[in-house]
């Protein structure tokens, strides 16, 4: 019997048995627009094929040319393109798996010139303003979608996910907020369902009953003027009359002002919007949003939240996750960490998507493990992410890989990381690494910190030592208030009620976020997160937006952050994620200041000049954030990670310069 018994038992959908419940979500790649995308779409899509996904979606392809996202073509139009994508269904087909194209049209969020919705009404996250679609190119749209949906079946896929949520042109239909006709395809909600019923219905009429069509729908808003959950539920039950194989839900449009994906939203957050939705209909509904572990995915089939669990970021992070769950082994998944740094930030300034805890994804025809030929004697010196991720790669190898740490524990900087607020998971890293570790034998030597002498044998050294935190430089720096972040976060030293932060990157803001929880002595889980987000689950009220708003936070803590450079709070932070994070200080009513001049710490506090202009700020607790500077006390061959470079504990680069390091050897 499985572990996870309700996770693996099959799904009979028309034409088609699903061997389990776990379908691969849809992530934009990348990887769709450049001349050798299919072929490494197809290697990345075999991979979780024979991870064990019972069923995946493609990262979203437009029907025509007013859908796309951006002005690389990524379509699905044309007879060319049909035989473009060929490879990637029978990849996915001699692997075992299934899967469907995503449709998407972007409507108002497209970034090119030819951006088109239903109402002439601009996006607070795009710089253009949409052209109103006349009644015969809204004909013409739906056409497109059929034929898209057609050569799809064609090109051997085995069928498609549909795109009506995250505020794409069919929520652009569907919304008061973005739909503004006085036509038959606004006004009344029936009207707003149209668009959106006859692309299913025309497709259905068009492909035949055995071809999937799932439907994406937007289970719960997020937005003024989005559909309430009653009008969610009249939809789903359009839709499924229209000709729908599954309902895929998704949670919140993209210019939403509340987190859906990101650390902060608790693991399967918002699976009780998908309960309403499976409540209404009889087709099968799937789950997402923060679903990253077997035993998470079971409990949401377990409470009647859905028929199926979708995981897009989990495959990134363990292509082998569905067999892993499967043989019940938990320690062996490689957990995402819902970081975004190398998968939808990557994205969004034109690379491929990756993932930080899993270097490998994306460049699975590109990053090759590949057994040696010739065992040698491997000196890793560092077990934070840069060593994990090359003494693993380098012992799976074949190689015999002794790593020191100076450290009772590995993880390195994933051991400061794991007590900020949303970052927990970072500790399901370590504990994979360091089973990983074992199970390719690596001799791991902790409270060890490695000699020049001990190095002497070894065919290989590696410095994966890291960083140090970097120390400034002015009157006062070693007054009895201040403290660097690392004894803060291990917890020897304690804030007090009045705090400055020196430093304002991606550690300043992580500091202020563990002050400001332990402040309030709670972590966010379920009911807490929707009231602290302003969330509401009364299906009555539109775009489930809470009428009381955001949570007001007590303040019991003052915190003021200060920084040198004069650039924007939080510009280096994720493009995904550090709204979030700015939000959270802004909300608690963290002061931020930058161009600081600093001139002296004593005890009425950190004295600074800013324009010419002196001040003093009290502080009870000064706590340096001020860079890092690499830690070479050895001499090796190679440097990876923050050995070689300091950076603002980047483990993106880390861990992959300790994977192509290993792969190499």
């Amino acid at each position: 019997m499985p572990a996870y018994p309700l996770l693996f038992r099959t799904l009979d959908l028309p034409g088609v048995q699903l061997p389990n419940r776990i379908l691969m979500g849809s992530m934009h790649t990348g990887l769709e627009a450049r001349p050798d995308g299919m072929a490494r779409l197809a290697a990345f899509y075999a991979e979780r094929a024979r991870g064990g996904a019972a069923l995946i979606a493609t990262g979203g392809f437009s029907p025509n040319d007013a859908g796309e996202l951006s002005s690389h073509r990524a379509q699905m139009s044309t007879q060319e393109d049909a035989e473009r994508h060929q490879p990637v269904p029978r990849a996915v087909h001699d692997a075992g798996g299934r899967i469907v194209l995503q449709l998407l049209h972007s409507g108002r969020y497209g970034f090119h010139q030819n951006i088109v919705a239903p109402s002439p009404v601009k996006s607070g996250i795009n710089p253009g303003t949409p052209r109103e679609l006349g009644a015969a190119e809204i004909e013409q749209t739906i056409g497109d979608f059929v034929r898209a949906a057609v050569l799809a079946q064609a090109a051997g896929y085995d069928g498609v996910e549909v795109m009506g949520s995250e505020g794409y042109l069919i929520s652009q239909f569907l919304a008061p907020r973005t739909n503004q006709r006085l036509d038959d395809w606004g006004g009344a909600l029936a009207n707003r369902m149209r668009f959106a019923c006859e692309i299913v219905k025309q497709t259905r009429a068009a492909t035949g009953p055995d071809f999937i069509i799932m439907y994406r729908i937007s289970a719960l808003e997020l937005v003024e003027g989005g559909l309430s959950g009653d009008e969610t539920v009249q939809l789903a039950r359009a839709i499924e009359k229209a000709g729908a194989t599954l309902l895929n839900t998704g949670i919140g449009w993209h210019e939403a002002r509340i987190p859906t994906i990101a650390q902060a939203v608790p693991r399967a957050g918002f699976a009780w919007a998908a309960r309403r939705i499976r409540e209404a209909v009889g087709i099968p509904v799937i789950a997402s949003n923060r679903i990253n572990a077997p035993e998470i995915a079971e409990e949401i089939l377990a409470r009647g939240d859905a028929d199926m669990v979708s995981l897009a970021r989990a495959m990134l992070s363990d292509a082998e996750f569905a067999n892993k769950a499967k043989a019940g082994d938990r320690a062996g998944i490689n957990i995402c960490i819902a970081c975004n740094q190398a998968c939808l930030d990557h994205y969004f300034i034109g690379q491929p998507a990756s993932c930080v805890v899993n270097p490998r994804a994306g460049r699975e025809s590109k990053l090759i493990y590949a057994k040696t030929n010739s065992k040698k004697k491997i000196a890793v010196i560092g077990g934070g992410p840069a060593g994990l991720s090359c003494a693993a790669v380098a012992a799976e190898r074949g190689h015999e890989v002794t790593l020191f740490e100076k450290a009772g524990e590995l993880g390195g900087q994933f051991n400061l990381a794991k007590k900020i607020p949303g970052k927990r998971e970072f500790a399901e890293s370590i504990a994979y690494y360091a089973e990983r570790l074992r199970r390719a034998g690596v001799n791991i030597r902790l409270n060890h910190a490695a000699t020049q002498a001990d190095l002497a044998g070894y065919d290989e050294v590696i410095l994966a030592s890291g960083v140090d935190p970097r120390r400034l430089s002015f009157p006062g720096i070693d007054h009895k208030s201040v403290v660097g972040y690392v004894d803060l976060l291990a917890g020897r030293a304690q804030a007090g009620r009045n705090v400055v932060i020196i430093g304002a990157g991606g550690i300043g803001f992580d500091v202020a976020l563990y002050l400001l929880e332990r402040s309030s002595r709670s972590a966010l889980e379920f009911k807490e997160f929707n009231k602290h987000w302003g969330i509401s689950e009364d299906s009555s009220i539109s775009g489930g937006l809470a009428p009381e708003g955001v949570e007001k936070p007590e303040e019991k803590l003052k915190i003021t952050m200060l920084k040198r450079s004069t650039t924007p709070f939080g510009s280096t932070l994720g493009r995904t994620t550090g709204w979030v994070h700015r939000a959270e200080l802004l909300r608690n009513g963290v002061k931020m200041i930058k161009g600081v001049e600093y001139r002296k710490i004593d005890d009425a506090g950190v004295h600074i000049a800013v324009d010419g202009k002196e001040a003093v700020i009290p502080a009870e607790t000064v706590v340096l954030c001020a860079g890092q500077d690499p830690k070479r006390e050895l001499q090796a061959a190679h440097l990876i990670g923050g050995a070689r470079e300091a950076g603002e504990l980047d483990a993106k680069r880390a861990m992959l310069e300790g994977a192509e390091l290993a792969a190499r050897l």
